[in-house]
């Protein structure tokens, strides 16, 4: 009888551990799809313009408040429909910021710095024009599902979680489609590797960054809305894009594929981490320690990332 119920004891022992995994790989993707939807948004830009959008993180904080608001303030809209609106709306917040504060920079052939620079600046003023408007409180937008936990033995999956990752590998694999069989898209790709090149054939390198632009934003707006959904809508949240430009760098800035298998192992890292215990040690508090650590080890050990290539500037 002791024997059998030690047996039973280690079987049920070992079914926590399994569903424990279970539970720490799904959170863990859902982290990472949202980081690789923000970090493709980095990827985009650099890969044609060669310099970090920073704004990026204001733009993903609009497209959530978009959402609180249609869904909250002034129509209650329910969620998908929302998630479109925010979509277009960061799209189109995105394609402002770049002629407002990049377009002439990029006609005067500006060093890459200066855009950089001017990004900043772009995003510390939206972010102050959040608080001086709609002010500092945290908004929750309305849940996705009326029952949102799945019972799995001792672990508990959110569907938000599920949710979340299906749909951010669903939104790359589209952003995948069109940048291999649209004439867009080749002319990114084209653009990507060498940006004069396709302006002296022919291509319109105002509205080609403009879609570019577009699709980063867009993506940015449905990372926001889950993130919104996942935590809180609040002004200064655009600084987990501070993860999410981890993820690209991991991956290699300007690499779709880097961006996408950063963002997604950067999130499967960190939730590990997070439940994670050494001795009396929770590594939880130390989970941003953790995230830009591998980032200052990959640095010195592999600078262009894991899927980035070399590039030399030439004066």
């Amino acid at each position: 009888m002791i024997g059998r119920g030690g047996r039973l004891s280690i079987r049920s022992a070992g079914l926590e551990e399994v569903t424990l995994i279970l539970q720490t790989i799904i959170t863990g993707l859902s982290i990472g799809g949202i980081y690789a939807l923000m970090a493709v948004g980095y990827s985009l830009v650099f890969s044609v313009l060669n310099f970090s959008n920073f704004a990026h993180g204001a733009v993903i904080t609009l497209g959530a408040y978009v959402a609180w608001a249609v869904m909250t303030q002034f129509f209650q809209v329910p969620f998908f429909p929302a998630l479109v609106i925010s979509m277009l709306g960061a799209g189109i917040i995105a394609f402002l910021v770049e002629r407002i504060a990049y377009s002439t920079l990029r006609h005067r052939r500006a060093p890459s710095l200066y855009l950089m620079i001017s990004a900043m600046g772009v995003a510390i003023a939206l972010q102050n024009v959040l608080y001086a408007t709609i002010g500092a409180n945290l908004y929750a937008l309305p849940p996705v599902f009326t029952q949102d936990s799945i019972q799995l033995g001792s672990a508990v999956i959110s569907r938000m979680d599920i949710f979340a990752f299906v749909f951010s590998i669903i939104a790359i694999a589209l952003l995948t489609l069109v940048l291999n069989y649209t004439k867009v898209g080749t002319a990114i790709r084209a653009a990507s590797h060498d940006s004069e090149m396709v302006s002296v054939l022919g291509v319109n390198l105002d509205v080609l960054v403009a879609v570019l632009f577009l699709l980063a934003g867009s993506l940015g707006g449905m990372a926001g809305v889950f993130m919104g959904v996942k935590y809180m809508v609040y002004p200064s949240m655009g600084w987990i894009t501070n993860k999410a430009y981890i993820g690209a760098v991991i991956g290699g800035l300007g690499s779709l594929p880097g961006a996408i298998v950063g963002g997604i192992l950067l999130g499967l890292l960190e939730s590990i981490v997070s439940v994670t215990v050494i001795g009396n040690v929770h590594l939880s508090t130390y989970r941003d320690v953790f995230s830009f650590g591998i980032l200052a080890l990959l640095l010195i050990v592999r600078p262009t990332g894991l899927f980035g290539r070399y590039v030399e500037e030439k004066l």
